[in-house]
């Protein structure tokens, strides 16, 4: 499903315009982010949890020059989907 096909099923189910769909999945992503970006969690009762995962340093080859490297440690976004989701897409 692409972002588009998404705002449209938001504006069919919450019966409004597409426009309305589209700014309230924006306002929605963009408060993800920002709670991501402050380190907190996000958690929606059902559905899943967004985090953010710390990734050790490691070392790394460079598939070009086969030269050993160390990547830096990072961050990455994680999602771990909830028990009432799993339960629905599991029937």
């Amino acid at each position: 499903m692409t972002k588009t096909e998404l705002i449209n099923s938001i504006a069919d189910k919450a019966n409004c315009t597409k426009k309305d769909a589209a700014s309230a999945l924006e306002a929605t992503l963009a408060a993800i982010e920002e709670a991501l970006v402050n380190g907190e969690k996000v958690s929606i009762t059902g559905f899943g949890t967004f985090e953010v995962r710390q990734r050790g340093e490691k070392t790394c080859i460079n598939p070009k020059t086969k030269e050993k490297m160390v990547c830096p440690p990072s961050k990455a976004p994680a999602f771990k989907a909830g028990k009432a989701l799993k339960e629905s897409i599991n029937k």
